[in-house]
């Protein structure tokens, strides 16, 4: 088991957001539902947790009501590695949801993910500061990334 989980707080679609997140990633699956009882505080029967895995990853799902809304202070990134696979992540968490800069989305339910190419890291970490910050100013006017558009602005740049 281990010992540090994620765990995510829903108003009432913790069951609906499992399902839709394991439905997205490989070697994903719920593992566990639980449900409240008598004692509450939501209705008896409701599911109140949901135990999942994402590419192996063990994540908690709570319905705990609406008192708590996600933010971008938390966030899941996902490292692709093809443009198809950040094309495919993008439409489907995007759907519903928000698309932000740089990378960044919010899904249906609030939740902030990073769908982020491997390329990206290798990009605007060069060590010529002329070809990173080219490919750094190209992700800056990006939604969803584009690996050809920051590899042509590296590449381009001139020390």
């Amino acid at each position: 088991m281990q010992k540090i989980v994620p765990f995510l707080w829903f108003d009432s679609q913790a069951e609906e957001a499992a399902r839709l997140y394991t439905s997205i990633f490989p070697n994903s699956k719920i593992t566990d539902v639980s449900r409240y009882g008598e004692a509450g505080p939501r209705p008896a029967g409701s599911v109140m947790t949901v135990g999942f895995e994402l590419d192996g990853v063990p994540f908690i799902a709570l319905n705990g009501g609406p008192e708590f809304k996600f933010t971008e202070a938390i966030s899941f990134s996902v490292t692709c590695q093809t443009q198809e696979e950040v094309d495919e992540l993008w439409a489907k968490l995007s759907e519903g949801g928000e698309e932000g800069p740089c990378g960044w989305l919010k899904d249906r339910y609030g939740l902030s993910w990073q769908i982020v190419p491997k390329q990206l890291h290798e990009l605007i970490g060069d060590p010529d500061p002329v070809k990173a910050r080219a490919a750094t100013e190209a992700m800056y006017k990006m939604k969803k990334l584009d690996i050809a558009e920051l590899k042509r602005a590296h590449d381009s740049a001139q020390s």
